[in-house]
Protein backbone atom coordinates (compact mmCIF):
# COMPACT_ATOMS: atom_id res chain seq x y z
CA UNK A 1 0.00 0.00 0.00
CA UNK A 2 2.70 2.32 1.37
CA UNK A 3 4.80 1.25 -2.40
CA UNK A 4 1.62 2.31 -4.39
CA UNK A 5 0.89 5.28 -2.46
CA UNK A 6 5.10 6.41 -2.79
CA UNK A 7 4.38 6.22 -6.77
CA UNK A 8 1.31 7.89 -6.74
CA UNK A 9 3.03 11.09 -5.44
CA UNK A 10 5.80 10.70 -7.37
CA UNK A 11 3.45 10.24 -10.61
CA UNK A 12 2.19 13.57 -9.40
CA UNK A 13 5.49 15.47 -8.70
CA UNK A 14 6.45 14.62 -11.99
CA UNK A 15 3.60 15.90 -13.74
CA UNK A 16 3.39 19.34 -11.49
CA UNK A 17 7.21 19.68 -11.88
CA UNK A 18 7.29 19.30 -15.65
CA UNK A 19 4.49 21.48 -16.22
CA UNK A 20 5.68 24.03 -13.80
CA UNK A 21 9.31 23.74 -15.47
CA UNK A 22 7.72 23.57 -18.99
CA UNK A 23 6.06 27.21 -18.95
CA UNK A 24 9.82 29.09 -18.48
CA UNK A 25 10.99 26.80 -21.57
CA UNK A 26 10.44 29.11 -24.33
CA UNK A 27 8.25 27.70 -27.42
CA UNK A 28 10.04 26.85 -30.33
CA UNK A 29 10.62 28.79 -33.39
CA UNK A 30 9.37 26.81 -36.61
CA UNK A 31 12.22 27.49 -39.61
CA UNK A 32 12.38 31.22 -40.70
CA UNK A 33 13.39 32.65 -43.61
CA UNK A 34 16.23 35.48 -42.57
CA UNK A 35 17.50 38.29 -45.12
CA UNK A 36 20.84 39.04 -44.00
CA UNK A 37 23.02 42.13 -46.13
CA UNK A 38 26.74 42.09 -45.40
CA UNK A 39 27.58 45.92 -46.27
CA UNK A 40 30.82 46.37 -45.96
CA UNK A 41 33.82 44.69 -48.41
CA UNK A 42 36.30 43.75 -45.50
CA UNK A 43 36.95 39.68 -44.58
CA UNK A 44 36.80 40.47 -40.72
CA UNK A 45 33.28 42.50 -41.00
CA UNK A 46 32.07 39.37 -42.98
CA UNK A 47 33.78 36.17 -40.71
CA UNK A 48 31.33 38.14 -38.08
CA UNK A 49 28.30 38.22 -40.35
CA UNK A 50 29.08 34.55 -41.52
CA UNK A 51 29.36 33.50 -38.25
CA UNK A 52 26.00 34.49 -36.99
CA UNK A 53 24.63 33.48 -40.30
CA UNK A 54 26.15 29.86 -39.72
CA UNK A 55 24.90 29.47 -36.25
CA UNK A 56 21.32 30.14 -37.39
CA UNK A 57 22.00 27.77 -40.18
CA UNK A 58 23.03 25.19 -38.55
CA UNK A 59 19.54 25.51 -36.01
CA UNK A 60 17.65 24.86 -38.56
CA UNK A 61 16.52 28.44 -40.45
CA UNK A 62 17.06 29.49 -43.93
CA UNK A 63 19.15 32.06 -44.91
CA UNK A 64 19.68 34.28 -47.88
CA UNK A 65 22.79 36.69 -47.20
CA UNK A 66 23.94 39.62 -50.39
CA UNK A 67 28.00 40.09 -49.54
CA UNK A 68 30.40 40.72 -51.00
CA UNK A 69 32.40 37.14 -50.02
CA UNK A 70 30.97 34.42 -51.43
CA UNK A 71 31.15 30.91 -49.69
CA UNK A 72 29.14 28.54 -51.73
CA UNK A 73 25.91 27.79 -51.40
CA UNK A 74 24.53 25.08 -48.97
CA UNK A 75 21.61 23.36 -47.73
CA UNK A 76 19.39 26.06 -46.27
CA UNK A 77 22.11 28.90 -47.59
CA UNK A 78 22.16 30.53 -50.21
CA UNK A 79 24.18 33.70 -51.24
CA UNK A 80 23.57 36.91 -53.90
CA UNK A 81 27.06 38.44 -55.13
CA UNK A 82 27.72 42.20 -54.62
CA UNK A 83 30.64 42.34 -55.14
CA UNK A 84 32.47 45.57 -56.79
CA UNK A 85 36.26 46.24 -56.31
CA UNK A 86 35.70 49.97 -55.31
CA UNK A 87 33.86 48.37 -52.50
CA UNK A 88 36.37 45.87 -51.09
CA UNK A 89 39.34 46.25 -48.77
CA UNK A 90 41.82 43.91 -49.61
CA UNK A 91 45.06 43.93 -49.96
CA UNK A 92 45.43 47.62 -49.53
CA UNK A 93 49.01 49.89 -49.83
CA UNK A 94 49.85 50.57 -45.82
CA UNK A 95 50.38 54.35 -46.82
CA UNK A 96 47.08 54.40 -48.94
CA UNK A 97 45.31 53.15 -45.86
CA UNK A 98 46.57 55.36 -43.40
CA UNK A 99 46.48 58.07 -45.58
CA UNK A 100 42.47 57.77 -46.01
CA UNK A 101 41.76 56.77 -42.39
CA UNK A 102 44.23 59.29 -40.87
CA UNK A 103 42.19 59.99 -37.51
CA UNK A 104 38.63 60.09 -36.54
CA UNK A 105 37.68 62.92 -39.46
CA UNK A 106 38.99 61.40 -42.70
CA UNK A 107 37.60 58.18 -41.35
CA UNK A 108 34.00 59.49 -40.67
CA UNK A 109 34.08 61.56 -43.87
CA UNK A 110 35.10 59.06 -46.17
CA UNK A 111 32.51 56.34 -44.75
CA UNK A 112 29.79 58.55 -44.31
CA UNK A 113 30.39 59.57 -48.00
CA UNK A 114 30.24 55.96 -49.57
CA UNK A 115 27.66 54.42 -47.24
CA UNK A 116 24.80 55.59 -49.22
CA UNK A 117 27.01 54.26 -52.43
CA UNK A 118 27.12 51.03 -50.14
CA UNK A 119 23.11 51.29 -50.08
CA UNK A 120 22.74 52.14 -53.50
CA UNK A 121 25.04 49.03 -54.29
CA UNK A 122 22.70 46.74 -52.55
CA UNK A 123 19.47 48.11 -54.14
CA UNK A 124 20.50 48.28 -57.14
CA UNK A 125 21.37 44.73 -57.44
CA UNK A 126 19.04 43.16 -59.74
CA UNK A 127 18.18 39.97 -57.10
CA UNK A 128 17.46 42.70 -54.20
CA UNK A 129 14.88 44.45 -57.09
CA UNK A 130 12.81 41.08 -56.64
CA UNK A 131 13.18 41.15 -53.49
CA UNK A 132 12.12 44.67 -52.89
CA UNK A 133 9.06 44.18 -55.37
CA UNK A 134 7.87 40.10 -53.95
CA UNK A 135 5.37 42.07 -51.22
CA UNK A 136 4.13 40.22 -49.24
CA UNK A 137 7.72 39.14 -48.41
CA UNK A 138 8.52 35.03 -47.97
CA UNK A 139 11.20 36.61 -45.12
CA UNK A 140 10.62 36.48 -41.56
CA UNK A 141 12.99 39.25 -40.42
CA UNK A 142 16.23 41.28 -41.76
CA UNK A 143 19.69 41.37 -40.46
CA UNK A 144 22.51 43.64 -41.68
CA UNK A 145 25.22 45.88 -40.74
CA UNK A 146 24.74 49.16 -40.63
CA UNK A 147 26.69 51.92 -41.61
CA UNK A 148 27.41 55.47 -41.49
CA UNK A 149 23.94 56.11 -42.95
CA UNK A 150 20.43 55.18 -41.71
CA UNK A 151 19.61 53.73 -46.02
CA UNK A 152 20.41 50.30 -44.59
CA UNK A 153 16.66 50.53 -42.43
CA UNK A 154 14.84 50.89 -45.82
CA UNK A 155 15.16 46.86 -46.05
CA UNK A 156 13.33 45.68 -43.32
CA UNK A 157 10.50 49.37 -43.89
CA UNK A 158 10.03 48.28 -47.51
CA UNK A 159 8.95 44.35 -46.72
CA UNK A 160 7.49 45.38 -43.00
CA UNK A 161 9.74 42.84 -40.93
CA UNK A 162 11.74 43.00 -37.85
CA UNK A 163 15.41 44.72 -38.06
CA UNK A 164 18.43 43.09 -36.77
CA UNK A 165 21.68 45.39 -36.72
CA UNK A 166 24.99 43.33 -36.47
CA UNK A 167 27.93 45.59 -35.31
CA UNK A 168 31.46 43.59 -35.87
CA UNK A 169 33.17 46.52 -34.01
CA UNK A 170 33.47 46.36 -30.25
CA UNK A 171 31.31 49.95 -30.31
CA UNK A 172 29.06 51.81 -31.95
CA UNK A 173 30.63 54.63 -31.87
CA UNK A 174 28.56 58.11 -32.91
CA UNK A 175 25.90 55.84 -34.60
CA UNK A 176 24.56 54.38 -31.13
CA UNK A 177 22.17 57.01 -30.24
CA UNK A 178 20.66 56.34 -33.99
CA UNK A 179 20.70 52.20 -33.13
CA UNK A 180 20.17 52.07 -29.83
CA UNK A 181 18.74 55.46 -28.27
CA UNK A 182 21.19 55.62 -26.03
CA UNK A 183 24.46 56.76 -25.56
CA UNK A 184 27.41 55.81 -23.42
CA UNK A 185 28.80 58.16 -21.18
CA UNK A 186 31.58 60.17 -22.68
CA UNK A 187 33.53 60.55 -19.77
CA UNK A 188 33.67 56.73 -19.28
CA UNK A 189 33.96 55.28 -23.03
CA UNK A 190 36.20 56.33 -25.71
CA UNK A 191 35.45 56.19 -28.88
CA UNK A 192 35.80 53.24 -31.30
CA UNK A 193 38.02 56.03 -33.26
CA UNK A 194 40.29 57.24 -30.23
CA UNK A 195 43.85 56.71 -29.62
CA UNK A 196 43.30 55.92 -26.20
CA UNK A 197 41.33 52.63 -24.49
CA UNK A 198 39.44 54.86 -21.87
CA UNK A 199 39.58 58.49 -21.17
CA UNK A 200 41.26 58.64 -18.08
CA UNK A 201 42.90 62.09 -17.90
CA UNK A 202 41.22 65.38 -18.48
CA UNK A 203 42.84 65.56 -21.74
CA UNK A 204 41.10 62.36 -23.22
CA UNK A 205 37.83 63.15 -22.10
CA UNK A 206 37.89 66.46 -24.10
CA UNK A 207 39.31 64.90 -26.76
CA UNK A 208 36.26 61.90 -26.51
CA UNK A 209 33.78 64.81 -26.76
CA UNK A 210 35.39 66.50 -29.37
CA UNK A 211 35.67 63.40 -31.65
CA UNK A 212 31.89 62.74 -30.36
CA UNK A 213 30.64 65.89 -32.07
CA UNK A 214 32.97 67.06 -34.87
CA UNK A 215 32.17 63.52 -36.06
CA UNK A 216 28.65 63.48 -35.53
CA UNK A 217 28.35 66.99 -37.05
CA UNK A 218 30.15 65.98 -40.27
CA UNK A 219 27.74 62.75 -40.79
CA UNK A 220 25.17 64.60 -40.26
CA UNK A 221 25.87 67.26 -42.89
CA UNK A 222 27.48 64.94 -45.23
CA UNK A 223 23.94 63.11 -45.31
CA UNK A 224 21.93 65.94 -45.32
CA UNK A 225 23.94 67.29 -48.27
CA UNK A 226 23.45 63.86 -50.48
CA UNK A 227 19.98 63.92 -49.45
CA UNK A 228 19.33 67.11 -51.32
CA UNK A 229 21.97 66.67 -54.56
CA UNK A 230 21.25 62.89 -55.18
CA UNK A 231 18.11 62.03 -53.25
CA UNK A 232 16.85 58.53 -53.34
CA UNK A 233 13.97 56.41 -52.97
CA UNK A 234 14.78 55.29 -49.20
CA UNK A 235 15.10 58.94 -48.42
CA UNK A 236 11.31 59.59 -48.93
CA UNK A 237 11.08 57.07 -45.61
CA UNK A 238 11.74 57.37 -42.36
CA UNK A 239 14.16 55.50 -40.74
CA UNK A 240 13.47 52.68 -38.59
CA UNK A 241 15.17 51.38 -35.41
CA UNK A 242 16.44 47.76 -35.08
CA UNK A 243 14.62 45.68 -32.84
CA UNK A 244 18.25 44.28 -31.41
CA UNK A 245 21.79 45.24 -32.35
CA UNK A 246 24.77 42.32 -31.72
CA UNK A 247 27.89 43.47 -31.23
CA UNK A 248 31.43 42.30 -31.10
CA UNK A 249 32.09 43.21 -27.72
CA UNK A 250 33.63 41.37 -24.34
CA UNK A 251 34.88 43.14 -21.91
CA UNK A 252 38.63 41.49 -21.93
CA UNK A 253 38.84 44.08 -24.66
CA UNK A 254 36.53 46.41 -24.32
CA UNK A 255 35.98 47.51 -20.58
CA UNK A 256 32.56 47.29 -18.65
CA UNK A 257 30.01 49.76 -19.36
CA UNK A 258 26.32 50.06 -19.44
CA UNK A 259 24.28 48.30 -22.05
CA UNK A 260 20.64 49.03 -23.74
CA UNK A 261 18.43 46.13 -23.15
CA UNK A 262 17.83 45.55 -26.70
CA UNK A 263 22.04 45.13 -27.38
CA UNK A 264 23.62 41.75 -26.85
CA UNK A 265 27.72 40.95 -26.98
CA UNK A 266 28.50 38.31 -28.57
CA UNK A 267 32.43 39.00 -28.85
CA UNK A 268 34.45 36.34 -30.71
CA UNK A 269 31.36 34.33 -32.03
CA UNK A 270 33.94 33.29 -35.33
CA UNK A 271 35.91 31.12 -32.67
CA UNK A 272 32.74 28.95 -31.19
CA UNK A 273 31.92 27.92 -34.70
CA UNK A 274 35.31 27.71 -36.62
CA UNK A 275 36.28 24.14 -36.69
CA UNK A 276 39.86 23.87 -35.95
CA UNK A 277 41.90 21.99 -38.21
CA UNK A 278 45.05 20.14 -38.41
CA UNK A 279 48.09 22.30 -38.95
CA UNK A 280 49.81 21.41 -42.63
CA UNK A 281 52.59 19.20 -41.98
CA UNK A 282 55.07 22.01 -43.12
CA UNK A 283 54.17 24.93 -40.76
CA UNK A 284 53.26 21.56 -37.87
CA UNK A 285 56.87 20.78 -37.87
CA UNK A 286 58.38 24.45 -38.03
CA UNK A 287 56.63 25.27 -34.64
CA UNK A 288 57.44 22.18 -32.71
CA UNK A 289 61.25 21.65 -33.77
CA UNK A 290 61.58 25.41 -32.19
CA UNK A 291 62.84 24.70 -28.91
CA UNK A 292 62.25 28.44 -27.57
CA UNK A 293 59.13 28.95 -29.38
CA UNK A 294 57.53 30.59 -32.04
CA UNK A 295 56.45 34.45 -32.70
CA UNK A 296 53.57 34.81 -35.32
CA UNK A 297 53.18 38.56 -37.67
CA UNK A 298 50.66 38.95 -39.84
CA UNK A 299 48.46 42.59 -40.75
CA UNK A 300 45.65 41.00 -41.30
CA UNK A 301 43.64 40.73 -44.87
CA UNK A 302 43.61 44.64 -45.60
CA UNK A 303 46.48 45.50 -45.53
CA UNK A 304 49.15 44.00 -47.62
CA UNK A 305 52.44 43.51 -46.22
CA UNK A 306 55.08 44.41 -49.14
CA UNK A 307 53.96 47.84 -48.90
CA UNK A 308 55.60 48.72 -45.92
CA UNK A 309 58.49 51.10 -46.82
CA UNK A 310 61.97 48.63 -47.53
CA UNK A 311 63.94 50.67 -44.18
CA UNK A 312 60.75 49.43 -42.03
CA UNK A 313 60.78 45.79 -43.58
CA UNK A 314 64.66 45.59 -43.15
CA UNK A 315 64.24 47.07 -39.24
CA UNK A 316 61.12 44.15 -38.43
CA UNK A 317 63.47 41.34 -40.75
CA UNK A 318 67.15 42.49 -38.60
CA UNK A 319 65.31 42.62 -35.33
CA UNK A 320 63.43 39.61 -35.28
CA UNK A 321 66.56 37.75 -36.79
CA UNK A 322 68.12 38.14 -33.61
CA UNK A 323 66.16 36.23 -31.12
CA UNK A 324 66.23 32.29 -30.65
CA UNK A 325 62.72 32.15 -31.57
CA UNK A 326 61.56 31.25 -35.16
CA UNK A 327 59.05 33.42 -36.56
CA UNK A 328 56.31 32.87 -38.73
CA UNK A 329 55.67 35.76 -41.25
CA UNK A 330 52.13 36.06 -43.17
CA UNK A 331 54.33 38.13 -46.82
CA UNK A 332 52.42 37.64 -49.98
CA UNK A 333 56.27 37.56 -51.61
CA UNK A 334 59.94 35.98 -51.50
CA UNK A 335 62.34 37.96 -49.19
CA UNK A 336 65.82 37.61 -50.54
CA UNK A 337 68.09 36.41 -47.75
CA UNK A 338 65.54 35.40 -45.40
CA UNK A 339 67.19 34.51 -42.12
CA UNK A 340 67.29 30.73 -40.81
CA UNK A 341 64.86 31.48 -38.43
CA UNK A 342 61.93 32.63 -40.64
CA UNK A 343 58.84 31.12 -42.58
CA UNK A 344 56.65 32.98 -44.97
CA UNK A 345 53.46 32.03 -46.57
CA UNK A 346 51.20 34.08 -48.30
CA UNK A 347 48.46 32.44 -46.11
CA UNK A 348 48.61 31.08 -42.81
CA UNK A 349 45.78 29.32 -40.14
CA UNK A 350 45.87 31.74 -37.92
CA UNK A 351 43.69 30.52 -35.00
CA UNK A 352 45.19 27.16 -35.50
CA UNK A 353 48.89 28.41 -34.95
CA UNK A 354 47.68 30.74 -32.21
CA UNK A 355 45.84 27.90 -30.00
CA UNK A 356 49.48 26.02 -30.50
CA UNK A 357 51.60 25.94 -27.17
CA UNK A 358 54.61 26.80 -28.75
CA UNK A 359 53.24 30.17 -30.03
CA UNK A 360 54.80 32.81 -27.63
CA UNK A 361 54.23 36.05 -29.43
CA UNK A 362 51.35 37.60 -31.72
CA UNK A 363 52.13 40.81 -33.83
CA UNK A 364 49.58 41.86 -34.93
CA UNK A 365 47.80 45.30 -36.86
CA UNK A 366 45.40 45.43 -33.89
CA UNK A 367 41.67 43.62 -35.96
CA UNK A 368 39.82 42.81 -33.83
CA UNK A 369 38.75 38.89 -34.70
CA UNK A 370 43.05 38.25 -34.49
CA UNK A 371 42.75 40.01 -31.10
CA UNK A 372 40.02 37.69 -29.99
CA UNK A 373 41.74 34.62 -31.66
CA UNK A 374 45.44 35.26 -29.63
CA UNK A 375 42.63 36.08 -26.22
CA UNK A 376 41.15 33.17 -26.67
CA UNK A 377 44.68 31.47 -26.97
CA UNK A 378 46.14 33.89 -24.38
CA UNK A 379 49.18 34.97 -26.08
CA UNK A 380 50.79 37.97 -25.75
CA UNK A 381 49.93 40.67 -28.58
CA UNK A 382 52.76 43.56 -30.03
CA UNK A 383 50.32 46.04 -31.89
CA UNK A 384 51.03 48.19 -34.29
CA UNK A 385 47.59 49.62 -35.24
CA UNK A 386 46.86 51.14 -38.80
CA UNK A 387 43.41 52.70 -38.23
CA UNK A 388 39.79 52.77 -37.59
CA UNK A 389 39.47 50.90 -33.76
CA UNK A 390 42.63 49.15 -34.09
CA UNK A 391 44.46 51.68 -31.59
CA UNK A 392 41.84 51.64 -29.39
CA UNK A 393 41.83 47.88 -29.73
CA UNK A 394 45.37 47.54 -28.83
CA UNK A 395 45.31 49.96 -26.19
CA UNK A 396 42.91 48.20 -23.81
CA UNK A 397 44.87 45.28 -23.98
CA UNK A 398 47.69 47.49 -23.14
CA UNK A 399 45.71 49.05 -20.25
CA UNK A 400 45.37 44.83 -19.57
CA UNK A 401 48.91 44.35 -19.42
CA UNK A 402 48.96 41.81 -21.90
CA UNK A 403 50.18 44.07 -25.17
CA UNK A 404 52.38 46.51 -26.13
CA UNK A 405 51.24 49.37 -28.58
CA UNK A 406 53.74 50.66 -31.54
CA UNK A 407 53.47 52.61 -34.54
CA UNK A 408 55.02 50.86 -37.37
CA UNK A 409 56.09 53.41 -39.52
CA UNK A 410 58.38 55.17 -37.32
CA UNK A 411 59.87 52.14 -35.65
CA UNK A 412 63.39 51.76 -35.28
CA UNK A 413 65.45 48.15 -35.12
CA UNK A 414 66.46 48.63 -31.54
CA UNK A 415 62.80 49.84 -29.89
CA UNK A 416 61.05 47.15 -31.87
CA UNK A 417 63.81 44.63 -30.75
CA UNK A 418 63.36 45.94 -27.02
CA UNK A 419 59.84 45.61 -26.71
CA UNK A 420 59.59 41.58 -28.41
CA UNK A 421 62.37 40.48 -26.04
CA UNK A 422 59.99 42.56 -23.28
CA UNK A 423 57.03 40.60 -24.19
CA UNK A 424 58.76 36.63 -24.48
CA UNK A 425 60.71 37.17 -21.41
CA UNK A 426 58.70 39.27 -18.98
CA UNK A 427 56.42 36.40 -18.11
CA UNK A 428 54.06 39.11 -16.32
CA UNK A 429 52.83 39.48 -19.95
CA UNK A 430 51.99 35.62 -20.44
CA UNK A 431 50.25 35.47 -17.43
CA UNK A 432 47.96 38.24 -17.51
CA UNK A 433 47.82 36.59 -21.56
CA UNK A 434 46.76 33.65 -19.46
CA UNK A 435 44.39 35.21 -17.39
CA UNK A 436 42.13 36.88 -19.79
CA UNK A 437 42.01 33.92 -21.64
CA UNK A 438 40.06 32.22 -18.82
CA UNK A 439 37.99 34.98 -18.48
CA UNK A 440 37.25 35.26 -22.26
CA UNK A 441 35.76 31.36 -21.80
CA UNK A 442 33.79 31.67 -19.00
CA UNK A 443 30.42 32.25 -19.95
CA UNK A 444 26.76 30.89 -19.24
CA UNK A 445 25.76 31.02 -23.17
CA UNK A 446 28.30 30.77 -26.08
CA UNK A 447 27.92 33.38 -28.74
CA UNK A 448 26.21 30.96 -31.22
CA UNK A 449 23.71 30.24 -28.77
CA UNK A 450 22.83 33.65 -28.01
CA UNK A 451 21.97 35.01 -31.36
CA UNK A 452 19.78 31.98 -31.78
CA UNK A 453 17.96 32.35 -28.63
CA UNK A 454 17.69 36.10 -29.44
CA UNK A 455 17.16 35.97 -32.91
CA UNK A 456 14.32 33.47 -32.15
CA UNK A 457 13.02 35.85 -29.64
CA UNK A 458 12.49 38.64 -31.61
CA UNK A 459 10.55 36.32 -34.26
CA UNK A 460 8.41 34.56 -31.10
CA UNK A 461 7.47 38.81 -29.84
CA UNK A 462 7.10 39.75 -33.13
CA UNK A 463 9.86 42.38 -33.50
CA UNK A 464 9.97 42.59 -29.64
CA UNK A 465 9.71 46.80 -29.56
CA UNK A 466 9.65 46.26 -25.71
CA UNK A 467 13.96 45.69 -25.91
CA UNK A 468 13.50 49.96 -27.35
CA UNK A 469 14.39 52.43 -24.91
CA UNK A 470 12.04 55.30 -24.41
CA UNK A 471 15.02 57.04 -25.84
CA UNK A 472 14.14 56.46 -29.24
CA UNK A 473 10.79 58.95 -28.52
CA UNK A 474 13.14 61.51 -27.62
CA UNK A 475 14.60 64.52 -30.17
CA UNK A 476 18.00 65.69 -29.52
CA UNK A 477 17.97 68.41 -26.80
CA UNK A 478 15.04 66.13 -24.79
CA UNK A 479 17.87 63.37 -24.47
CA UNK A 480 20.60 65.85 -23.14
CA UNK A 481 18.16 67.43 -20.74
CA UNK A 482 18.85 70.64 -22.61
CA UNK A 483 15.23 71.93 -22.10
CA UNK A 484 15.58 71.71 -18.68
CA UNK A 485 19.21 72.42 -18.44
CA UNK A 486 17.16 76.19 -20.49
CA UNK A 487 14.50 75.91 -17.84
CA UNK A 488 17.17 76.04 -14.79
CA UNK A 489 19.22 78.30 -16.60
CA UNK A 490 15.96 80.60 -16.82
CA UNK A 491 15.30 80.43 -13.91
CA UNK A 492 18.48 80.95 -12.14
CA UNK A 493 18.83 84.28 -14.33
CA UNK A 494 15.64 85.50 -13.20
CA UNK A 495 16.65 85.36 -9.70
CA UNK A 496 19.72 86.69 -10.31
CA UNK A 497 18.15 89.66 -12.07
CA UNK A 498 15.36 90.26 -9.53
CA UNK A 499 18.01 90.12 -6.88
CA UNK A 500 19.91 93.02 -8.67
CA UNK A 501 16.77 94.74 -8.86
CA UNK A 502 16.09 94.47 -5.48
CA UNK A 503 19.70 95.10 -4.18
CA UNK A 504 19.75 98.06 -6.23
CA UNK A 505 16.45 99.46 -4.99
CA UNK A 506 17.10 98.96 -1.45
CA UNK A 507 20.25 100.46 -2.01
CA UNK A 508 18.48 103.58 -3.42
CA UNK A 509 15.93 103.79 -0.03
CA UNK A 510 19.14 103.26 2.27
CA UNK A 511 20.82 105.94 0.50
CA UNK A 512 18.27 108.21 0.05
CA UNK A 513 16.70 107.76 4.11
CA UNK A 514 20.96 108.37 4.79
CA UNK A 515 20.57 111.42 3.53
CA UNK A 516 17.14 112.66 4.84
CA UNK A 517 18.75 111.60 8.10
CA UNK A 518 22.16 113.60 8.04
CA UNK A 519 19.94 116.70 6.87
CA UNK A 520 17.89 116.84 9.75
CA UNK A 521 20.92 116.30 12.48
CA UNK A 522 22.30 119.54 10.37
Amino acid sequence: MDLKTDKMYLTLFSIFFYSFAGSWIPAPVESANILAVETIGAKSHWNFMSSILRALVEKGHNVTVFTPFTDGNRENYTEVSTSTGDMTFLEMDIKDLMDTFDGPISVIRYMSRISRSICDLVYENSKMKEVLANTPTDFDIVIIEPIFSECVSYLALKLNLPLIYVTALPTMGIMERINTGDMSNLAVVANNLAKFGVPKTFFQRTSNLAIFISCTIIRMYNELIMKFTAPREYDLHAPIPPSLVFVNRHFTIEPASPTSSNVVEIGGIHLNLKATKKLPKDILDFIEQSPHGVVYFTLGSTVKMTSLPDHIKKALIDALAQIPQRVLWKYEDEIENLPKNFMIKKWLPQHEILLHPNVKLFISHGGISGLYEAIDAGVPILGFPICGDQPKNIENLVNAGTAISMDILSITKDAFLKNVLELLNNEKYMENAKTASKIFKDRPMSPASQVVYWTEYVLRHKGASHLRSHAMNLSWYQYYLLDVIALILVFIIVVVFLSYRAFISISKSFSKYSRNTKSKSD
